[in-house]
């Protein structure tokens, strides 16, 4: 018998009540350059990982997650709003290959867009059941101000000579990984799942968040170009302080660290070069199969948490298993 692929199913009315925000939230046309930023970042070519989760995990305790459609929804439009304002911050041209919102438009239309979308997304959160909708509000409060922490962590690290690995951990985890586990932790609050399972949910999401973006590290390094999307080595160029730029700079001695600290001070330089450079010490250190023991180690952990998990529905239970996997061994 073919199991029913509920994932593909809400992908798709998700997708549908996202084209509908402009009504459900009030998006209105006027003026054009506060609102017009918003339904652009949302139909750029997003994966609606997180929403999914939520409804997911909701599928897990109660049939019908699509009554949670806008719930849902307030994860990815908050998720959308950080990318704006990260963007700015980044001065990043692009956003999943378009222009990015302070590109088309400008910084200030982006930040104060970006405002509005935070609004919205309380707006989103508002047909809560009223018994639930005070530990939602604050949860989500929580998860908001962590993301905020980890922007912060990063910025910070552009300037610091040195971060320890530890350091690097932590700003992932607040920076991507709390509103992945927030998603799971929403999806089953609003289910009426007993607190253990909820806590257990929002747990694996975190440990799945971290490798994540541990596996974007590695993707940033060793990607197939004709897969990844954009330019590989990314992060070396810029001399972002990834976990594999860490691990380099800890373990490095004679003359690699001599290479290495060479080639994050240049100011010029050919790209393809300094990356190719850059990827050989890497290889001479391990650095390749230390972040891959790291990333699967939070990974071991946090299935470990999600087998732990009672469930009502076991569709759900496995499909939910079965898009994180995917995630895990993914190309792009």
């Amino acid at each position: 018998m073919t199991r029913k692929n509920h994932a593909h199913e809400l992908l798709g009315k998700l997708e549908a009540f996202i084209q509908d925000l402009p009504s459900a939230i009030g998006i209105r046309k006027s003026p054009r350059e506060l609102y017009d930023p918003i339904t652009y970042i949302l139909s750029l070519d997003g994966k609606r990982i997180r929403p999914l989760l939520s409804l997911l995990a909701y599928g897990i305790y109660k049939p019908n997650p699509e009554e949670i459609l806008s719930q849902a929804t307030a994860v990815e439009v908050f998720h959308n709003f950080t990318l704006m304002h990260d963007d700015i911050m980044d001065d990043a041209p692009l956003r999943r290959g378009k222009d990015a919102v302070h590109i088309k438009w400008n910084k200030n239309v982006a930040i104060l867009s970006g405002d509005v979308m935070l609004v919205k997304a309380y707006d989103l959160l508002l047909p809560t059941e009223a018994d639930k909708l005070g530990e939602v509000i604050r949860l989500f409060n929580k998860t908001a101000s962590e993301v905020c922490e980890g922007q912060q962590f990063d910025m910070n690290f552009e300037t610091l000579e040195s971060v320890h690995e530890d350091e690097y951990l932590n700003m992932i985890r607040l920076k991507t990984a709390v509103l992945v586990g927030f998603a799971l932790q929403l999806g089953a609050l609003l289910a009426g799942a007993e607190n253990g399972d909820a806590q257990k949910l929002y747990d694996f999401g975190m440990n799945i968040g971290v490798g994540f973006q541990l596996k974007d590290d590695l993707l940033d390094v060793y990607a197939d170009q004709a897969k990844f999307g954009k330019q590989v080595g990314g992060d070396i160029i810029s001399n972002k302080k990834t976990f594999l730029l860490i691990k380099a700079l800890e373990l490095a001695t004679g003359e690699d660290a001599e290479a290495l600290n060479y080639w994050l001070s240049q100011t010029e330089f050919d790209k393809e070069e300094k990356v190719s450079a850059v990827r050989t010490i890497y290889e001479k250190l391990g650095i390749k199969e230390l972040a891959e023991a790291k990333m699967n180690s939070y990974f071991e952990v946090g299935f470990a948490q999600y087998e732990a998990i009672h469930f009502k529905n076991e569709d759900y239970f496995l499909e939910l298993k079965k898009i994180t996997q995917d995630l895990i061994h993914r190309e792009k």
